[in-house]
């Protein structure tokens, strides 16, 4: 994903310089770790909030609550334009993000509270679109079409709470009335069946998430249609041809079709939930030291710019003035190593990295994501020289034994672990593949992990779950490449298979 320059991140570093007063608050959860630099009211408030809505979101699902073991971060930004500049698009109207990569997941929104005067403001709207989008692939496993995948996040995104503290749940996502009134309409068949990656221009990709979720709407709002839906997802999640099962499920299209476009006129129902979502008592909220306030913006720019561009020089260099500033702090050097290494190979400093990574582990020896970083780097050192003797290896492998034992719920040393044995160009080890079913679990958002477990999975011959873990990617919107995955799984299988009866045939 291509995204711009935060303006302010020069700036910060010379602030950090002159020992400038930490103004980031952190915000703890069951399930988020959130980042404002708002009064300690208006982050309580938010918090409360997003609690609230993951609390709906479980209930409806009935998903177990408590802790999280890997707790969400979002980080909150004074306005849209600074969200928008840091996306990438400048000038934009990008109210938030949410991006989940090999280091992890992480959400940006604002605080902001401009937009739907009948309920949540726009930020919010954005964030729960999202943390939507987070919700389904952690805890929901049935494969979901895009159509629905957009349609799901829209649904809730605009969940509300009244005066009881009931949830508000399906009000209408009026961002979308543009696209459901003024722009071509997308018949059913095409928002059934096309694949997403048939959306080439911006007011098709509009008209697909108003489509999307207008037919969300209906088939959990209207009586008529009443367990269409659940029959629906049922069926393709068994094997149906997706064809077949809407057909099965929702009768004549031509008349789904004809449906969709009267409810579109409609006044819309939405159902508030019987009893009270309740408030969460167990948030803390504690100011940063001067060096993470220093540090966090330069984090969030790093982990939002695209390796190699220009704007990770600028993060690198502004990190590297932080250094000298706060030379005792593990996570500053930690930061700078991650810069230098996302940059491009003919511009990257080996030394430079595995210096800072030095540095950062004679402060803290167990810190994690260091400790996975040095094994990133031992690791290309190897593979450059050509090394893949277990001797050698064991270089690699020794700090992410280092950073599983520190941190067992931290699924990127057990990714990492478990990638070591492919980059080693060796068969990855019964422990490592169980360390990366365990980090699927741990981050099944992770589109990383969840290939490379998918491969793992039909590499053993288990190509049922193999191709559902595959099907979930190739249906998401946002593509991720899942549709050449799915074709080399199931290919992968029919091998399988035709080798199989070959040998019953002998």
């Amino acid at each position: 994903m291509q995204r711009g320059l935060f303006a302010g991140a020069a700036l910060i570093a010379a602030l950090a310089a002159t020992g400038a007063e930490a103004k980031w608050l952190r915000a703890e959860t069951d399930n988020f770790i959130i980042y404002s630099e708002g009064s300690e009211k208006s982050l309580r408030d938010f918090a409360v909030t997003l609690q609230r809505f993951d609390a709906t979101l479980r209930f409806r699902f009935k998903v177990p609550g408590g802790a999280d073991s890997a707790r969400l971060p979002i980080y909150l930004l004074a306005r849209s334009e600074e969200v928008a500049r840091l996306h990438g698009s400048p000038g934009g109207s990008v109210a938030g993000f949410y991006s989940a990569d090999r280091d992890g997941s992480f959400a940006v929104s604002n605080r902001e509270n401009y937009g739907d005067e009948m309920g949540t403001p726009d930020s919010q709207q954005t964030l729960f679109h999202e943390y939507g989008h987070h919700f389904m692939m952690r805890y929901v496993t049935a494969a979901f079409p895009a159509w629905f995948v957009e349609g799901f996040a829209e649904y809730y995104s605009t969940v509300d709470f009244d005066k009881q503290g009931r949830a508000l749940i399906g009000k209408p996502a009026r961002r979308r009335a543009y696209g459901l009134i003024e722009l071509p309409k997308l018949p059913v068949e095409k928002l059934l069946f096309e694949r997403s990656g048939a959306l080439k221009t911006g007011e098709q990709v509009e008209v697909f998430y108003g489509r999307g979720w207008l037919l969300t709407h209906m088939l959990y709002n209207d009586p008529a249609r009443a367990g269409q839906l659940s029959a629906y997802m049922t069926a393709i999640n068994a094997g149906t041809d997706p064809k077949k099962a809407a057909a099965d499920a929702f009768g004549d299209l031509a008349q789904l079709d004809k449906d969709l476009n009267r409810y579109v006129g409609r006044p819309l129902s939405y159902r508030p939930t019987l009893e009270p979502i309740p408030l969460p008592t167990n948030i803390s909220i504690t100011p940063l030291s001067a060096a993470e306030d220093a540090l966090l913006p330069l984090r969030l720019e790093r982990m939002s710019a695209d390796n190699g561009s220009e704007r990770m020089t600028k993060v690198r260099d502004n990190l590297k003035k932080l250094s000298v500033a706060h030379p005792g702090d593990a996570g500053v050097w930690f930061e700078l190593a991650a810069a230098e290494w996302a940059l491009d190979d003919e511009d990257r400093d080996l030394a430079a990295v595995r210096a800072a990574i030095a540095k950062a582990l004679a402060i803290k020896a167990d810190h994690v994501r260091a400790n996975v970083l040095l094994a990133r780097l031992n690791s290309f050192e190897l593979d450059a020289k050509g090394d893949y003797s277990a001797g050698a290896w064991r270089s690699v492998r020794q700090p992410l034994q280092l950073a599983n034992r520190t941190d067992p719920d931290d699924p990127i040393p057990l990714y990492a672990f478990y990638q070591s044995f492919i980059d080693q160009r060796v068969r990855p080890i019964d422990i490592a593949i169980e360390g990366l079913g365990r980090a699927f679990t741990l981050a099944p958002e992770n589109v990383q992990v969840r290939i490379s477990y998918a491969f793992a999975l039909a590499n053993k011959g288990d190509f049922d779950p193999a191709i559902k873990l595959a099907q979930s990617i190739a249906f998401d919107p946002h593509g991720g490449g899942g549709e050449g995955l799915l074709d080399q799984l199931e290919a992968m299988r029919d091998r399988s298979r035709g080798k199989s009866d070959a040998a019953a045939a002998e």
